[in-house]
Formats: structure tokens, C-alpha cells, sequence
């Protein structure tokens, strides 16, 4: 089993970022926590997720006969109840799925979108200037329409195999029972700002005097407990009108930050099924989502750009390497930033950017001896480039691998840590609103990410699916990290596919991204001589505690292998 430490460095520089003092005894006994060696094994089955008890959900209805689908529903769901500020049924996802007769991979579009109330103004403020990020954030205003519920029973119609409402029962029985506060959950309450803001969330992650819920405290949710039984017995129309539809109203509306969030806006959602991108990556085949997230184009990018350098003749302690990923990475960021967007509504020129000739052009552009620096997009100019946003800590990740072969890589949100700070019906709510941009042209060209009535925002989540050159799964992977996921996930496919390393040493490498600008090392001494090295190939090396969430399953000779992320507290089980 592999286990994450208590308080991950993100921790820390959250608590540091937000200008809250944490007892350095905590701190330093956090740090020397070591990563977790060996990945899992399993024979058939295994869920590799955040949280040991969603885990331990996923396994018990792979036991009861479930599909990867059902498994991944009831984690997920485990995870929005002990994991409240990363993911839920307030927010949304991408899925990915394998199926292990057909060998098919279709992705699930659960992504939130914007009310039908807003348009491109919707961030800025009354002299045409933006706002700033927790301007934003904080209230109803960011809140876009979840659309998790949604997107699961589409899937679940499709691929699930045991009865809908058994899926909720693992979640229902602990939100009733109650679980103990982990020591992440508590940093991340003590290091908010802005959590006491909504009466419900203060009553529910605070003492009455104000002090956050102390390691180890039984938190019960009989509210979410309530929820979900509504939508285990009435299916996903429970949550989308009735009492939670109404209560989320409320919650959006009535917020000192007011969103126009209506009951219309969360009867009409709809979770899209899309065809997954997918491209050849030596002898492997990649697949990752279709926009509106940015992921699956980027990760193929970069992989197709390294496709013509000779990584496996490289290490992963190498400067060499890790300098052609970064320039990999400059590339596709530059391209990312000018064209990615929800394709539903601006022309997202995929197939260009995916063509192998293209991206080979791309390549030529990379020196071995030092880097090319900012990168300009190589399509010509549709749109107005993208403004830097805010890189939010939060978002989770699982993978589920069933008895059968089929497999679920999928990356769920609510954007920032506790997302807009608003409770409704026993879960938090999205603040996804603030992934559009906030300005909507720049240099007088509309931004292909602007704000839009029913747009989905632009998102960096990279579920990931490898399949062998006999169309048969070899690796699910995805990772929470704002738009640093792309470069954990490329990270952990390139160690697995061309250094050979098994899954839980490919998630342990020190983590390193360019987003075409600074190369972000992970801080540690495992990686000084690595920051050193791409320092003196001309990077401008920043090192920080790179807080990657990586959760995955490979599926390999000897049976399946599973890693979870040193740096969380997750957990891959299996039987």
C-alpha cells in the first residue's frame, strides 16, 4: 500500500502564502516524512485515489462486482465528503474511460458552465480593470453549474454495473458516522482566509470559538448524508431542481459576492460525452480529454515534440532530460495559452496542433545546449492571448482499474481550496467561474477564454490513458495542480514509458515544469545538482514545493501496479 505524508510542503507554502504562522515542529515533522518506496500490486482490480478511506470505497464495490465506472463514482464520492476542499458534487470533472472488451476510450465531460445571466464583464470592475483573484473567488459570483452528478449517470448508464443508489451507500454510511479530520484537511482549515466568511462552512470546519477542527476530530455531515441519499433514490434530477437546486440558489444568490446562478441554469446542464485525443507516443498510443481542458492537447504536445529526441537514452537524474521536457513544454504552453479553449464555442485549431509535422517544425526549434526562452505560438493568431490566472492548489485525482481490464483515469475540481467558500446542502461549492479570463480581449482580439453564457471555462486537467501497441491498457495517471498538471503528468508517462521506472518511482521524481516562462523545480535536495544543471543550459530556475497530487495504475506482466503521491495522503489498494 502506499501511503502520502501527513502535511505536504503545498501545506506550507499555502500556510506561508496566506500569511498564517504554523507550529515549526508541525512543519519540520512534515517534511522529513520520506516517500513511499514500492508501489501496490494487485492480481485483477485496484484504486489508486487521494484519501485512504475513498480508496478503501473504491475496492469494496470493486469486490461487490462493480465496474471501474461504479468503483470510481463511490470514491469520488467518499472523496468529496473527506477531501471537501479539492473535489465534489459541487464542482465537476473529466473522465476518461477504457473499455476492456472493445479496447474503446471515451472521455466524459462534466465540466461546469457559466449562467446564462453573465457575459464577458463578469470580472471586471466598473473602470474596465479586472479584478483581483479573491476578489473574484470569494461568494457566488465564481460559481459556475457543477456538473459532477450529471456527467456520473451518463457514465454510469453506459459502463456501470451495479445498481445506481448502491454506489452512494459508502458515502451516506461515513458522512452518517462521521471520519476522522486528517492532518491535511486541518492545515488547509487553519491556513483559510476566507472559509469563516459562510456561516455554514464556519459551522461546519470550525469550533464554536473559531479554532479549525482539530487531527483527528469525528466530523459527521448529516446534510450531505441527506443529499445523497435524495440522489441515490431520485438519480441526478434530485440534485439539479428540488431542495438542493434551491439550496444551491440560495447559497449563490444570497452570498455578499452575489452570482446570478438560477434554478434554469442547473436544470439545463448537460454532461457531453467526446471523442478523446489520442497520438502515438513511440510504441505506446496516449489519449487524453478534448478542450475545454487544455490538458489532453498539451501532454500530446509535448510528448509528440520529445517523440524526436532520444529520451530513453537519457536518465532521470539528467539535466539533458529534464531540459528537453521544459523546452517541450515552452512550446506547447505557447500554443496552450493562445488557442485552448471550450471548442463549443471558438474555432480550437486541434488537428493542426497535433500534426506530427507540425510538432517535429516545433522541435527543430529546441537546442540541446541551451534554452530558446519564451516561446511564441506556432499557428498563426486567432484570438488575443491568454492573461496569467491564478494557480489554485486544489482538484483531485483517481484511477480505477476493474476484473475485467476496463479503466476510469479521472480528474475531478472545485477549483480553489474550499472553491468559492460557500456551503450548500452539506458540500462546498465550485469558484471554476475564475478558470475563464478575466479580461476578454487583449490588443482589441476577443480572448478564445472570455467569459461566454453557458461557456465552460478553459481547465489544465490532464486524465490520462496508455495504451500498449496491441490496444490494451498500460497506464491510467492524472494529477491535481492547476496548470502545472500538464507537467506532472508528461512527468510520470515519460519516466514510466521511456525510463522504465514502475509507477510509484515515476510519481516520487522531484517534480519539474515551464510553462514558458521560469523552469519550477521541486524544492529538495534530491534535485539541487537537476536545478544547477538547467540553470547552467540558461533556465531561469525557481525552486518551490510543487505540489503534484499523482495518482496511478499500471498494468503490467506480473499484474497491476498502483502509485499514490508522497506528497498527499493517498493510498492504491487492490485485490
Amino acid at each position: 500500500m502506499a501511503r502520502t505524508i501527513d502535511l505536504p510542503r503545498a501545506v506550507l507554502h499555502f500556510c506561508r502564502r496566506s500569511g498564517i504562522a504554523v507550529a515549526a515542529a508541525v512543519l519540520l515533522a512534515a517534511l522529513a516524512q520520506a516517500a513511499a518506496a514500492a508501489p501496490a500490486k494487485a492480481e485483477r482490480q485496484m484504486v489508486a485515489a487521494a484519501n485512504p478511506l475513498a480508496a478503501e470505497a473504491g475496492r469494496d464495490i470493486l469486490r461487490a462486482g462493480g465496474s471501474a465506472i461504479d468503483a470510481a463514482i463511490a470514491t469520488s464520492l467518499v472523496l468529496n465528503l473527506v477531501e471537501p476542499q479539492s473535489s465534489g458534487i459541487g464542482g465537476g470533472a473529466f473522465l476518461l474511460h477504457y473499455d476492456g472488451k472493445s479496447g474503446d476510450v471515451t472521455a466524459y465531460d462534466g465540466r461546469e458552465t457559466a449562467p446564462a445571466a453573465v457575459g464577458p464583464d463578469l470580472f471586471l470592475r466598473p473602470d474596465g480593470e479586472p479584478m483581483g483573484f479573491w476578489e473574484a473567488v470569494v461568494g457566488g459570483r465564481s460559481v459556475g453549474v457543477p456538473g459532477l452528478v450529471r456527467m456520473f449517470e451518463r457514465a454510469h448508464k453506459a459502463h456501470g454495473r451495479l445498481p445506481w443508489a448502491t454506489l452512494f451507500e459508502p458515502a451516506i454510511r461515513l458522512a452518517e458516522e462521521g471520519f476522522a479530520v486528517s492532518p491535511r484537511l486541518n492545515a488547509l482549515i487553519a491556513a483559510d482566509t476566507y472559509l469563516k466568511s459562510d456561516p455554514a462552512a464556519a459551522a461546519y470546519f470550525y469550533e464554536p470559538g473559531g479554532a479549525p477542527l482539530a487531527v483527528g476530530t469525528r466530523l459527521r455531515n448529516p446534510a450531505f448524508a441527506e443529499t445523497l441519499r435524495r440522489i441515490a433514490r431520485d438519480g441526478a434530477d434530485a440534485f439539479y431542481s428540488g431542495p438542493v437546486a434551491e439550496a444551491i440558489v440560495a447559497a449563490v444568490q444570497g452570498a455578499a459576492n452575489p452570482g446570478s446562478l438560477g434554478l434554469a441554469d442547473l436544470a439545463g446542464y448537460e454532461a457531453k460525452q467526446r471523442d478523446p485525443v489520442c497520438a502515438p507516443y513511440r510504441a505506446w498510443r496516449v489519449c487524453g480529454m478534448p478542450p475545454p481542458t487544455s490538458g489532453g492537447v498539451a501532454v500530446l504536445q509535448i510528448l509528440g515534440i520529445l517523440q524526436g529526441f532520444d529520451l530513453p537514452a537519457l536518465t532521470p537524474e539528467s539535466a539533458a532530460a529534464w531540459h528537453l521536457i521544459a523546452e517541450a513544454s515552452r512550446l506547447a504552453f505557447a500554443d496552450r495559452n493562445r488557442f485552448l479553449a471550450d471548442a463549443d464555442f471558438v474555432p480550437v485549431p486541434v488537428g493542426d496542433l497535433l500534426d506530427p509535422a507540425y510538432l517535429a517544425r516545433r522541435g527543430a526549434l529546441i537546442s540541446p545546449n541551451a534554452s530558446l526562452g519564451e516561446a511564441e505560438p506556432g499557428l498563426p493568431a486567432q484570438n488575443g492571448a491568454m492573461p496569467v490566472q491564478h494557480d489554485p492548489p486544489s482538484t483531485t485525482h483517481l484511477a480505477v482499474v476493474d476484473a475485467d481490464g476496463n479503466g476510469v483515469s479521472m480528474t475531478a475540481s472545485i477549483e480553489n481550496a474550499f472553491g468559492a467558500r460557500l456551503m450548500a446542502a452539506g458540500f462546498m461549492l465550485n469558484n471554476e467561474l475564475t478558470d475563464f479570463s478575466f479580461r476578454p480581449e487583449v490588443d482589441g482580439r476577443p480572448v478564445a477564454n472570455r467569459v461566454q453564457a453557458g461557456k465552460r471555462p478553459r481547465s489544465s486537467m490532464s486524465p490520462t490513458l496508455v495504451l500498449d501497441g496491441n490496444g490494451k491498457l498500460a497506464l491510467a495517471v492524472g494529477s491535481p495542480g492547476g496548470s502545472r498538471i500538464i507537467g506532472y503528468v508528461v512527468k510520470s508517462v515519460v519516466a514510466v514509458l521511456d525510463w522504465g521506472l514502475d509507477i510509484q518511482a515515476a510519481i516520487n521524481l522531484p517534480n519539474v515544469v515551464n510553462r514558458n516562462g521560469a523552469t519550477d523545480v521541486e524544492d529538495g535536495a534530491s534535485s539541487d545538482a537537476l536545478a544547477a544543471g538547467l540553470a547552467a543550459l540558461g533556465h531561469e530556475v525557481k525552486r518551490r514545493p510543487l505540489n503534484s497530487g499523482l495518482h496511478g495504475i499500471a498494468v503490467t506482466e506480473n499484474g497491476l501496479a498502483g502509485g499514490a503521491d508522497p506528497r498527499r495522503e493517498g493510498v492504491a489498494l487492490g485485490d
